[in-house]
């Protein structure tokens, strides 16, 4: 297992992401974050706390489960929709945020779930991780860094301290043997 990212590096990405999103829209009016969950929401209200730093302004942070709204294995019911968006989504600036950027298949549905609660002005994309390999034509807006990746024989995976109890980013094979780049 090669550690790609270390604590501090995240926190540094985070920020300059936060910036970044700050830049593109010229402040912070009219933003959302709405974080996939489980890492993506994380990583949303790290970036709303900096964008708070920054600006003095604090941005409504909601939680987006994308499971019911996926096309493969993965879906669930609508009914079990464990989404926390507690805002108008209409008109707004919408930042979408998620851990690791692949096939773009979990934006895809991601989007699906923002359009049913309304129509915002825009959906952007914000990831810490893009390794390529997509199977659809999404591409994000803001990355915290890129990492090139075996699509069959290799897993990017992030940890936040929220969950596993530490921060970083990890790439390793997916048979399990560990390995460096």
């Amino acid at each position: 297992m090669l550690r790609a990212l270390t604590d501090d590096d995240m926190r540094r990405s985070l920020m300059r992401i936060a910036h970044e999103i700050l830049e593109k829209n010229k402040g912070a009016q009219g933003i959302v974050l709405l974080g996939i969950i489980t890492r993506g929401f994380y990583l949303a209200k790290r970036i709303g706390e900096n964008i708070s730093k920054i600006e003095g302004l604090e941005v409504p942070i909601g939680a987006l489960d994308v499971a019911p709204f996926r096309d493969d294995e993965k879906r669930t019911s609508k009914e079990s929709d464990r989404s926390k968006i507690e805002f108008d989504l209409n008109n707004k600036k919408v930042i979408l945020i998620d851990d690791v950027l692949f096939t773009g298949r979990t934006v895809r549905a991601a989007m699906d779930a923002i359009i049913s609660r309304g129509r915002p002005d825009t959906i952007q994309l914000a990831v810490l991780i893009d390794r390529g390999h997509r199977e659809f034509p999404i591409r994000p807006d803001f990355v915290g860094k890129n990492i090139p990746s075996s699509k069959s024989k290799e897993v990017v995976k992030v940890k936040v301290k929220e969950i596993d109890d530490e921060d970083g980013v990890y790439i390793i094979r997916a048979r399990g043997d560990e390995y460096e780049i």
